[in-house]
């Protein structure tokens, strides 16, 4: 059996989008197929197209969308590695920009002039964004000159804005109604943290109160995975994520440090100074060290910054601007909060680049044959 599919680079991801009508309308049965695509049940996925790292074994799966306003829905895959199991319960927006870009190369928005906008929503979590696509001369391009913190490589620019961000799966901006909270963590003692839904739940821990400095190395991060595992489980109940006898996952809710601006050298050897940029984050993805950020999780920090008392603002010395540039491993990404209402940002947008990276057919072992839809 072979399913056609396109691999993508989005942002600091890569991702395989699979049209809707050439794969399983059936969840159970579109997990399988992936799960066996992806050779998930082996930890470096060599017998598949998964890449064996959190930010490269994804997938989307995009069609047409019914809802008037909105051009492609997208259901986002978080493929296991090495678990033989699928998370569907988050959203990523490096994988929304390829959507973005795939979604005009393959004619399912048509181009309009230098620019081209394409309203998506991702159907895990019912979140609408917006990317606009560069086209210059009215044309689709497979490469391009803009980069982004995490590599070097440029690709077509794509601005993705996350559309009222806030609430989401938790229903509001401040899941439990606290700016900031003494979080007790196994029997350590308590940590401060804000717990925080835009974008995505989040749970951001005030490094400095947990010995840290929220500028670690990746290889110091490595060493915390386990610690800020059971934070993220810890505070899953508290933000309504996890219902009593359920076992907590580790895609929901994000969990990272942040803290004050420090001089470090990137993951590319570049310096940066301490003056560059206006808090450090270090984020997990999955169950390791996200290189860079996800984009649903600098959503978050940018609108935690926005509120007085959270941990982010008590790092700026106050709710930030309309700008907040964020220190992470690979570099300074600057996220803007605009159409402030309340304290609630409705529109938050990043700039990134995406680019297809091949059009192919997978191969799929016995355990994928099913029937598409």
């Amino acid at each position: 059996m072979h399913i056609p599919a396109t691999l993508v680079r989005g942002g600091t991801s890569k991702c395989w989008l699979f049209n809707q009508v050439e794969v399983p309308a059936d969840r159970g049965d579109l997990e399988r197929l992936l799960v066996a695509a992806y050779g998930s049940t082996d930890p470096v996925e060599l017998d598949g197209v998964g890449g064996a790292t959190p930010t490269t074994s994804k997938a989307a799966v995009v069609g047409a969308s019914p809802q008037p306003g909105v051009d492609v829905d997208y259901l986002f895959a978080q493929v296991g590695i090495g678990t033989g199991s699928v998370e569907w319960t988050s959203n990523c927006g490096n994988c929304a920009t390829g959507v973005a870009l795939y979604a005009v190369t393959k004619g399912m928005v048509p181009v309009t002039g230098d620019r081209t906008r394409v309203v998506m929503r991702n159907t895990n979590t019912g979140a609408v964004l917006e990317g606009i696509v560069d086209t210059p001369g009215g044309v689709v391009h497979h490469f391009g000159r803009q980069t982004v913190p995490g590599t070097r490589a440029g690709g077509v620019a794509v601005g993705l804005t996350f559309r009222d961000p806030a609430g989401g799966t938790t229903g509001s901006l401040l899941p439990t109604g606290q700016a900031a909270q003494d979080l007790r963590v196994g029997s350590a003692e308590p940590v401060r943290v804000t717990m925080v839904t835009a974008g995505a739940p989040v749970v951001l821990v005030d490094a400095a109160s947990a010995g840290r400095t929220g500028a670690e190395s990746l290889e110091r991060m490595g060493a915390d995975v386990l610690w800020l595992r059971t934070v993220r489980h810890t505070a899953a109940p508290l933000m309504g994520l996890l219902q009593p006898g359920e076992e907590p996952g580790d895609a929901v809710p994000k969990v990272g440090l942040v803290g004050p601006p420090v001089p470090y050298i990137t993951t590319l050897g570049e310096p940066i100074g301490a003056e560059d940029y206006d808090v450090s984050v270090r984020m997990l993805s999955m169950n390791a060290p996200h290189p860079a950020i996800g984009l649903t999780s600098a959503v978050a920090v940018a609108a935690a910054g926005l509120v007085e008392g959270s941990v982010v603002s008590q790092v700026t010395g106050g709710p930030a601007d309309e700008w907040l540039r964020l220190g992470t491993p690979a570099g300074v990404v600057a996220v803007r909060c605009t159409d402030v209402r309340d304290g609630l940002p409705h529109r938050v947008t990043v700039q990134r680049a995406a680019r297809l990276l091949a059009d192919a057919r997978i191969y799929v072992p016995e355990a994928g044959r099913l029937q598409a839809a």
